[in-house]
């Protein structure tokens, strides 16, 4: 059976990345429940590609 509840999935992007002009992108998908937090959320995380941690924004 599915589950039931408000926890949606999102995905973060890196915002420093796109205005590096380096090829690719460094996304994250984590879980967020909606009825508590409703605005897009922000946090920090590693990106790979520029080796060190920066703002991810999430999405759609």
């Amino acid at each position: 059976m599915a589950k039931k509840g408000n926890r949606v999935q999102v995905i973060l992007e890196c915002t420093e990345h796109k205005a590096s002009g380096v090829a690719g992108t460094s996304r994250y998908i984590t879980t967020k429940n909606k009825k508590n937090t409703s605005e897009r959320i922000e946090l920090k995380k590693y990106n790979p590609i520029l080796k060190k941690v920066t703002v991810h924004k999430e999405i759609k």
